[in-house]
């Protein structure tokens, strides 16, 4: 079968940009991965710069699952509520809020980290924990697990279906958990997936908030760059790339299954 010459030209374009985005990445790993990079694979491969990241910058890697996980159960036990709260409501006051709400994801990171330290900072011991930072990942997150279940509650004709739950007798909590959370369930799940891919990877917010005992792996990311060898560097983001790749996987997934869902 003959393609059109537009197929071969739209084929082309298509790899040159995937090469584009994707040599970059390879050459970073690839970089993590040999004894000297400026041999290059001359010089042979060895894990040896990954191991030594390792068992210097481990802490930062499990503070930074500790974190996004600690964003993502705040983000869904507000969030929640909130999305069910905004999309019963459905008036220019509720409207308004949720414009509100993406306040945080306009500023600059920087701007909302200083903000915070200005209105926290003097809390107790606030400003030398994790908390602190947890606190900056929530407001920068939430919106973005507010709107998917806003959007999952809009297509699942929730008026109706708690209105036919009440008329059984099921009271006010019975019909959130009943009812409200079994048809957010794709949305919180996509919700919970960008949130803690996103707390993963924010770095300017962070980098404002944090203190040499709180380091997480963007930080810790930019400190091996900035002080050690480009080997080190790379090999952290080897490390880095490893986590973040299956959450996107999983939430591609999961953006294809809700696009499914909204054409049926």
């Amino acid at each position: 079968m003959n393609r059109p010459l537009r197929f071969w030209l739209q084929l082309l374009f298509t790899l040159l940009v995937a090469a584009f985005l994707l040599v970059p990445v390879l050459l970073s790993v690839l970089a993590g991965l040999t004894r000297n990079y400026f041999q290059g694979l001359a010089s042979g491969l060895t894990p040896d710069w990954v191991l030594q990241v390792w068992q210097a910058y481990a802490p930062t890697v499990w503070l930074s699952l500790q974190l996004a996980l600690g964003t993502a159960a705040l983000a869904v036990v507000l969030g929640v509520p909130a999305a069910y709260a905004l999309v019963r409501l459905d008036n220019r006051f509720a409207r308004a809020f949720e414009e509100l709400l993406v306040l945080p994801v306009a500023m600059p990171g920087f701007a909302s980290a200083l903000a915070l330290l200005l209105t926290y900072g003097h809390i107790g011991g606030l400003r030398r924990s994790p908390a602190i930072i947890l606190v900056g990942h929530l407001l920068f997150t939430l919106p973005f697990l507010i709107r998917p279940v806003m959007a999952v509650l809009r297509r699942s004709q929730l008026p109706q279906l708690e209105e036919a739950a009440a008329s059984l007798g099921a009271g006010p909590w019975r019909r959130f958990f009943g009812v409200v959370v079994p048809n957010a369930r794709a949305g919180i799940l996509a919700g919970s997936l960008m949130v803690i891919t996103l707390s993963l990877g924010e770095f300017n917010l962070t980098w404002m908030l944090h203190t040499p005992l709180t380091k997480t792996l963007p930080v810790g990311l930019a400190d091996s760059y900035a002080s050690a060898r480009l080997e080190v560097g790379s090999a952290y983001t080897l490390i880095f790339l490893l986590l973040i790749v299956p959450l996107l996987v999983a939430l591609q997934a999961i953006s294809a299954r809700l696009s499914r869902g909204a054409l049926r």
